[in-house]
């Protein structure tokens, strides 16, 4: 199950990026919380209540929709735009979540 599906602008460029190790596909422009909710039905589970979580304010002003590069770099997906070969985690390295 996914959370968003695209409806237009689906000419874009295609962006190859791999999401908890699985490879996955954005079109050029997209943020990673639109990139990753096309794939999947949330961005990480919560730190605290390890529920899903799926971006709150979707403008940048909360800490909802932070997730992790593989190498540990936090990302925020609402305003970070997808790179091609990029390599996210839904879970915190080492965190309680996984």
């Amino acid at each position: 199950m996914t959370l968003f599906t695209r409806v237009a602008e689906t000419q874009r460029e295609s962006i190859v990026f791999s999401l908890d190790g699985h490879a996955a596909t954005a079109l050029a422009g997209d943020t990673i919380l639109t990139a990753v909710l096309t794939q999947a039905d949330r961005l990480r589970l919560s730190e605290f209540s390890h529920r899903p979580r799926a971006g709150f304010c979707l403008i940048g002003a909360c800490q909802d929709c932070w997730m992790h590069t593989e190498d540990g770099q936090p990302v925020r997906a609402c305003s970070t735009e997808i790179q091609n070969g990029m390599r996210l985690l839904s879970s915190i390295p080492g965190g309680v979540d996984e």
